[in-house]
């Protein structure tokens, strides 16, 4: 139904999509997610022609939609679009917001415009508000309209941009039980949604953006059970990262204990794991390694799951293999053992840092 070739869209500081490729199938059900500014929602506007692409192509049911002789309105009617801020008109009721696109675009008479319009309205459970205005809705309400609104135009696909995201919790349940409702009829749709758990249980693929484009594509037990790229899993467990490399034995290590410090306060991570975490980095890389690696050439890197609350340390360096149990400093081994207990040596895919210890706290 649509086919995405080398998408672009690009601004004077910025370049959310560099090279989107994607096929996207009568019946899909796709949830788009992925951090902040990756390009979800600009992917959606580009499709919809709300973003004028820098370059590459968009065909929807085999027609160029980017040439220039396209009709876009005929076009736009066959894609639904609900915004995160619903966009209702302040000045109309619930049915007139849906009946309006419906008589201007679609050519309906009034009547036919309010026989779907009440159709809808009962069918996202809203057919008592039909006669209030926006600001007499709960947002919950005003987006479920706004869905009804969407559906009015019969569009061939139904595009949703962070539905949910500017309602209050209590209300984000009853939309995304209207979406769900709408995932079980067939109808094609694309969701960018930060709700991982409704992601997984409402789509049958998923795109994760990042990097410029669409990073992975796969079903939801693919992407949330077995992602096959590093983005992904990291993103997928809430993984955060810290890195310090160390090339000289005049090393700042004070400053050291400061980045993991400030890398434990800014991801909430709790203070017993904290503690744990600088310990390693003094017993294990200071105390034990340091001494024993004629040039020091090595990589501490923390991983630590907002997902489980867990983290992993690994420590990729140059030179012989180094079992620490061997060390001549037993006190710090003991300190580090007491609070290590699970510490593994072996090798890395590094290509010049070939040994790797790995610890899991």
């Amino acid at each position: 139904m649509i086919e995405i070739r080398n998408l672009k869209k690009s601004y004077p500081d910025a370049t959310p999509l560099e090279n989107v490729n994607a096929d996207i199938r009568d019946g899909d059900v796709i949830a788009v997610i992925g951090p902040s500014g990756t390009g979800k929602s600009t992917l959606l506007r580009c499709i919809n022609l709300l973003e004028t692409p820098t370059a590459g192509s968009i065909r929807i049911d085999g027609e160029e939609i980017l040439d220039p002789s396209c009709d876009v309105s005929r076009i736009r009617q066959k894609l639904g679009m609900v915004f995160q801020s619903f966009n209702l008109f302040g000045h109309l009721t619930a049915i007139e917001n849906i009946m309006l696109p419906q008589m201007d675009l679609a050519g309906k008479s009034k009547q036919e415009a309010y026989n779907r319009g009440m159709e809808l309205l009962h069918r996202v459970g809203l057919a008592n508000v039909a006669l209030h205005y926006p600001d007499e809705m709960s947002g919950g309400q005003k987006q479920r309209v706004a869905i009804a609104r969407a559906l009015a135009m019969d569009p061939e696909i139904i595009m949703f941009d962070e539905p949910t995201s500017a309602l209050d919790p209590t209300m984000v349940s009853e939309v995304q039980a209207v979406i769900r409702d709408l995932a079980r009829t067939g109808k094609t749709m694309l969701i960018v949604t930060h709700e991982m758990h409704f992601a997984r249980t409402v789509s049958n693929r998923v795109f994760y953006m990042d990097n410029g484009g669409i990073y992975e594509d796969g079903t939801p037990e693919e992407i949330f059970e077995h992602p096959r790229k590093e983005l992904t899993r990291r993103f997928i467990r809430n993984i955060k990262v810290l890195e310090i490399a160390i090339s000289d034995r005049r090393f700042d290590f004070p400053d050291a204990y400061n980045r993991i410090t400030e890398y434990c306060s800014r991801n909430q991570i709790p203070p017993k794991t904290g503690i744990r975490i600088q310990l390693v980095f003094e017993e294990l890389v200071q105390q034990i390694l340091m001494p024993v690696l004629p040039d020091p050439d090595l990589i501490f890197t923390v991983e630590y799951s907002g997902a489980d609350e867990s983290a992993e340390i690994t420590v990729d360096y140059s030179g012989e293999p180094y079992d620490p149990e061997k060390t001549e400093n037993t006190l710090s081994f003991t300190l580090l053992k007491g609070a290590v207990p699970e510490m593994t040596c072996g090798t890395s895919d590094h290509e010049e840092l070939k040994n790797r210890i790995v610890i899991h706290i």
